[in-house]
């Protein structure tokens, strides 16, 4: 482990740790006999994702995030950012840095990446899974067309990278977060300003390392791949033995909730809880109320498998 020191400015202690190549992560702290809770954010996501939500369950549980390769403070040098490579990261995260059974919360990419990981874990290893606003497949084709429009984008070599370069040209950081905001369906007035403005910084900061764009673009035509013939993706549920609360909002432009009630329909033992008026990162939009459903949820869950 590298680099431990406080990152100004962030909540809990910012550190990077070796897993194959550097990784950045936040230790929150926490209840030292509670659960471990680790959080994975999404595609363009990155641990600020988490500053609201994280506080409010360090009373109940010992809590952890990461940035994936490619993403926030981890520069993906020669790595793949592709989805599957980046559940290896997290077993590894696991393995050497929770280092006991852990309940994953992932959103968006970030649950796929979770639930990947519960799906071929050995118990020992993934206690519970939280799945927020997960991208998963659906019934139909369902997606917002602005949405639609920009994901087509990003899938083709060559126009990615324009769109990328053309969208940086264009506006300026705290523009690109804003609008990020809002298309996730996040007010971005109601965001605390000091939390903005990391996101702001932290973006300006990505601009300059070499790599990121096409960590992005890697990241978001393999989780495309997945959704476009989810069949590997379906047989990865079904595996899935620890215990899921799957969240979504019912406003989510990114991934309709159309999505989310077929794949509560398909795993009945799967608890469901739907957020009326809500999009696709409800740990940004509702964190009190998100909170309060995820330690009821964790107070819940049976007893740890030690490892073997």
């Amino acid at each position: 482990m590298t680099g431990a020191a406080q990152d100004a400015g962030t909540v809990g202690t910012s550190r990077t740790v070796d897993l194959g190549g550097p990784v950045h992560m936040v230790d929150y702290g926490g209840r030292p006999d509670g659960p471990v809770v680790v959080l994975v954010h999404g595609l363009g996501g990155s641990h600020l994702n988490w500053d609201l939500l994280a506080p409010l369950l360090t009373p109940h549980a010992r809590v952890l995030s990461l940035d994936l390769p490619g993403f926030g403070r981890s520069e993906p040098g020669e790595r793949q950012a592709t989805v599957h490579a980046n559940v290896a990261v997290l077993d590894r995260f696991l393995r050497e840095v929770a280092g006991e059974p852990a309940v994953l919360v992932g959103n968006s990419m970030g649950g796929m990446i979770s639930l990947l990981e519960a799906a071929t874990a050995p118990a020992s290893r993934v206690r519970g899974l939280v799945l927020l606003d997960p991208a998963v497949p659906g019934p139909r084709r369902s997606l917002d067309p602005l949405v639609a429009l920009v994901f087509a984008g990003y899938a083709v070599p060559g126009v990615g990278e324009w769109v990328m370069r053309a969208r940086r040209a264009r506006t300026g950081a705290r523009a690109q977060v804003t609008d990020m905001l809002r298309l996730c369906g996040v007010d971005p007035a109601a965001v605390p300003p000091a939390l903005l403005d990391r996101s702001v910084a932290l973006l300006e900061q990505r601009q300059d390392v070499v790599g990121m764009d096409r960590a992005f673009l890697t990241a978001a035509r393999s989780l495309l791949r997945l959704l476009v013939d989810p069949r590997r993706y379906r047989r990865a549920m079904a595996a899935v033995r620890a215990p899921v609360l799957l969240v979504h909002g019912n406003r989510d432009r990114l991934v309709s909730v159309a999505n989310a009630r077929d794949v509560a329909r398909r795993h009945p033992r799967w608890r469901y809880l739907e957020l009326p008026g809500v999009g696709h990162t409800p740990q940004l939009q509702v964190p009190e109320a998100l909170a309060a459903e995820l330690v009821g949820w964790l107070a819940e869950l049976p007893e740890p498998v030690p490892p073997r």
